[in-house]
């Protein structure tokens, strides 16, 4: 089973009764922090559980330290998982309003705690349940504990010293989920510093998308990225963007195209500014 899947709003319409599925709502706003659960309450897919971006799928800030939306602890995750009623061998499908940035991050730690298979995003996310007819729910989800056992794998993230130390080598991509204006350091709507970390590469996670707000076609993503890769070994990739957000959905994206998952720099730009030794580049 390919570790990206997407399943369509029939499809899932078509699957609400199976017992080993679980759904996971990952609304979120940055500008208004409680849009998710409030959208959430004003309906959702039947059965689906709210997983909020900053108290369920990041941890705790630290000021001058860490980014945004840190990585959560694993042991605290995995609890909020089982919580939801997911087990090992779960079916989970993931949703937001539709581009799948918030869903990708919650499949991307799902992925770093072991989970590699049976986990789907909803293409085109709400919108696209909205489009189809399909009705939403007010009532609770059934409540069950899970059994989930997934640990960590840290091969799938760096560091902030660890990609210092990797800078103006060769072999490495390094992306940018971020817009083309952000990157070059034209504008800065949420971090102190504007910018990019040197070397990388802009590749607007809104790019994996069509007209519709659904992901591209597979062959098309992989012509996409074979360009920012080039003879390098997509091995070697590493994505970020400004808290740790939108780069899963490159890597979501990625992976849909038959590439291996690369590295996640979790803290991203919003941790990478934080020490001003660390150096920063405007421009293309």
């Amino acid at each position: 089973m390919p570790l990206a899947q997407l399943i369509t709003a029939q499809q899932l319409a078509e699957r609400l009764e199976a017992p080993a599925l679980v759904i996971l709502d990952c609304r979120f706003a940055l500008e208004d922090i409680d849009y998710g659960q409030r959208s959430y309450a004003e309906g959702h897919i039947a059965g689906a559980h709210f997983a909020d971006l900053e108290r369920d799928l990041s941890g705790p800030i630290v000021k001058g330290v860490t980014g945004r939306h840190p990585l959560p602890d694993p042991l605290r995750l995995v609890e909020r998982l089982r919580s939801w009623g997911i087990d090992n061998d779960s079916e989970i499908v993931l949703y937001d309003d539709g581009p799948g940035a918030f869903a990708a991050r919650a499949w991307w730690l799902l992925a770093w705690l072991g989970k590699r298979s049976g986990v789907s995003i909803l293409d085109g996310g709400l919108k696209a349940w909205h489009a189809a007819g399909l009705p939403l729910s007010l009532d609770p989800p059934a409540r069950r504990e899970g059994s989930f056992s997934g640990e960590p794998d840290m091969n799938l993230v760096i560091a902030a010293d660890q990609l210092v130390e990797r800078l103006g080598q060769p072999e490495m991509t390094l992306i940018d989920a971020r817009g083309l204006p952000r990157f070059r350091g034209e504008v800065e709507p949420i971090d102190p510093v504007a910018g990019h970390i040197p070397g990388a590469q802009c590749a607007a996670f809104t790019d994996n998308l069509g007209a519709d707000g659904r992901f591209l076609p597979a062959d098309q993503l992989k012509q996409r990225f074979a360009k920012k890769i080039g003879k390098r070994s997509p091995e070697q990739l590493v994505a970020y963007c400004g808290s740790g957000v939108t780069a899963c959905h490159n890597l979501f994206a990625l992976a849909l195209a038959g590439y291996p998952l690369g590295k996640l720099y979790a803290g991203s730009w919003s941790e990478w500014i934080t020490n001003p030794q660390r150096r920063v580049a405007t421009g293309d």
